[in-house]
This record gives structure tokens, sequence and C-alpha cells, in this order.
């Protein structure tokens, strides 16, 4: 029985026959003639034949085995075939992403079985991957990836089978990120005379990442003296000067997608810096200067304060001399008189006692007083003598000064 291979087998040899007969004859015109129409006509004879064997179950997609897709977008991986009528099997159709470890397994992410499409097979791509054909056994097993993320990234393949025909087909699917929009920014101050770095940044973005600068306003070309680094990311613009100013535009791309930002650069005179440092010191001389002058009547303050209090306790005021002391002398007065009366009373001399009971009475109020109070009575020259006729002893009372303190 022919086979595919064995008729390719023989095709080969009879052109080969062919090619090195040509080369050998190199005989007459005639005889070369007639050599190639005998072979001719069994190349053609084979070929008829090799038609006519059937080549059983074949993926016939022959589209491009490649994808670069940006995130979110979807892709559609094709996988076409055809049935022979000795496949007479019951037909499978299995999608798998394969491990890039060989000792990992393949994940299963879509199957078609007994007339049954099972597409929530993979719970990470589940709602995300469906069959392209709404029945498959059709001779389409293509499949649709939706919201494609970058985890989508591998080797997918296609196997279908149909005992006892059985065909596979693989595909490399890459999913990448766009740039993100890239932030604009000058390094340092833009001053005549020094460098300048524009620095243009993208936080997103599969790698690589090219950067490109351009001036969009005045004469719309990059200073001479403009330098970017390797990635395009960095432009250095050495010597600054005033028609380095303007409108720049930084975009940033990879094989999926491109993003931009401008920015707008002002050269302008450095400052005066002699200046900025002589206001500066003089500041800060000023600074200290009220810094002291607070100090010093913050001091000023309190040595007042203390001052005032200081003058509050040597000021007193006149105090009365306590009454305890004069009682108390003027007790021992009265029973001292009283003793001596009684030790001197007669029938003769009850009238000298009567007479004294005067000096027994309490005393008034104007005995109360302090001394320095109260009135001073003139002496008699004859108040001593009568005094020690009636008894009296003399006793001494100490004297006080105007503040209450014994002399």
């Amino acid at each position: 029985m022919w086979t595919e291979s064995s008729c390719r087998a023989v095709l080969g040899f009879f052109s080969s026959s062919v090619r090195s007969t040509a080369l050998r004859d190199t005989g007459a015109a005639r005889r070369r003639r007639m050599v190639f129409l005998m072979l001719f006509v069994r190349f053609l004879v084979l070929g008829a034949l090799c038609a006519s064997v059937s080549h059983g179950l074949d993926i016939t997609s022959t589209g491009s085995a490649t994808f670069e897709k940006a995130s979110g977008e979807a892709v559609m991986l094709s996988c076409q075939f055809n049935l022979a009528p000795e496949d007479t099997g019951p037909l499978d159709i299995e999608w798998s992403q394969l491990a890039s470890d060989n000792q990992k397994e393949d994940k299963v992410i879509i199957l078609y079985s007994g007339d049954r499409a099972y597409e929530d097979y993979n719970p990470a791509m589940k709602g995300r991957v469906h069959f392209n054909s709404p029945d498959p056994k059709n001779g389409d097993a293509s499949i649709n990836l939706t919201s494609l993320q970058p985890s989508d990234t591998g080797t997918y393949q296609c196997k279908v089978k149909k005992a006892p025909g059985i065909r596979s087909r693989k595909m490399q699917l890459t999913v990448m990120v766009r740039p993100s929009k890239p932030a604009c920014s000058t390094v340092g101050p833009s001053h005549l005379g020094k460098d300048v770095q524009l620095k243009c940044v993208s936080s997103e973005g599969t790698n690589p990442v090219q950067y490109t600068w351009e001036k969009t306003s005045d004469t719309k070309v990059l200073p001479a003296t403009a330098v970017m680094d390797s990635t395009g990311s960095t432009l250095n613009v050495r010597n600054a000067s005033n028609s380095a100013s303007g409108t720049y535009r930084c975009t940033a791309r990879n094989r999926v997608g491109m993003d931009d930002c401008t920015l707008n650069l002002r050269v302008v005179p450095a400052p005066n810096t002699a200046g900025i440092i002589a206001g500066a010191v003089i500041g800060v001389l000023l600074a200290l200067i009220l810094i002291a002058i607070i100090l010093f009547c913050c001091y000023r303050a309190r040595n007042r304060k203390k001052y005032e209090k200081e003058m509050s306790y040597e000021i007193k005021e006149d105090v009365p001399p306590p009454k305890s002391r004069v009682s108390t002398a003027r007790s021992f007065t009265s029973v001292g008189s009283q003793r001596s009366s009684v030790g001197s009373m007669s029938p003769s001399n009850l009238h000298e006692y009567a007479a004294k009971s005067m000096y027994n009475a309490l005393p008034s109020e104007e005995y109360d007083r302090p001394p320095s109070q109260a009135p001073v009575a003139p002496l008699s020259r004859t108040a001593g003598p009568n005094l020690s006729r009636m008894g009296a002893v003399p006793v001494m009372v100490p004297a006080q000064n105007r503040d209450g303190s014994i002399v």
C-alpha cells in the first residue's frame, strides 16, 4: 500500500535520477531527449499515485505561530484541521500552556470531548478563553483569548485526536505591557552656562522601553550641545544658553505601545550668590540681636519683681504688745497686795483695807492698752509712802517699745 512517506521517497529518487542522468549524458541530442522523456513519464505516473494516497488527520493552519500582544488586548490562536475517512474514533481537542520547566506539568486551559466544550477548565483563565467556532468538530479548533495578562505569556499547544490520527501545533504568545505616561522633569537649576538635565521616566512598560526627545517650539531642533544616554531617558544640555529654552517632548515606546509627556524649559541667569549670603548673614545677626533684647527685658522684669518682694518684707506695721504679759504682771501685783492687806488687817486698819479694795478691781480698758498708748499719770511725792503704809509690794514691770518687744 502506498503511503505518503513512500511516495515522497520514490519521487525524490526519480528526481535525483533525472538530474544525474542529464549530467552524465553527453551523447547525441536525440538520445538525451529520449532519456528525459522516459523519466518525465515515470515522474507523472508516480505523482498521480501519490496524489491518490490518503493523508489522514492533518492540521492545515499555516498562519503565524508567534504573537506579540499588549496587556488587555485579545488574540486568536488558529488551529484548523482535516479528518480522513479512516479516522473513526471520538474527536478530542485539547489546548494547553506548556511548562517552561520540564519538571512541571503542562496546564490544560480548554477542552472539547464527547461533543461538549469545557471552557472554564482553568480557573486562572475562567471567562477569558473560548472556542472560535460554536462546533469545533467541523474542523475549526481555534481559540480566542481575551483581556490578556502578562502571566498569559508562554507556549500554547493545540492537540487534535481522532483515532488513529493525532496531530498537534505549537504557538508562542508574548503579552507585553504598554509604557505608562512618562514623567518629564529637570535635574538641578536651569542657569545660563550650566549643564541642564532633562529626565523622562515611565513607571510601567515591558522592556525594552526606548525614549526619544524632540523640541516642539522655535526651531524644533535639539540644541547642538544636547546629548542623550543609551536609553534616551536623559537628555543632557551642556553649557545651556538662551536658545535652549522652549518646549520639549519625550516619547516612551516599546513593541506594543507608546506614550509621551512635555516639558517647558526656561534657562535664566544665575542668581547673585554674594548678595544672598550677605542678606542671610544680616538676617541672622538681626535675629540674634532681637533674641538678646528679649532676654534682657525678661531679666530686668524678674529682678524688679524680686526687689519689690524684698521691700514688702522690710516694711512692717505696728503690732500691739501681747496682753498676756501685762495682765500677768498686774495679777502678780494684785495678789501680792491682797496678801499684804490680809496679813495686816486688824480692827484698827479696816478703813485702810476698804481703801485698798479699789486696787483689787479688774483692770479697765485703760490698763489694757499697751504702755505706749496708755496715758501716763503724774506721780506725786506722797504716792510712794502711802502705798508702803497700805502694805503694797513694789513690782518692776518690763517696758515695751512700739513694736511690742520687751526692753
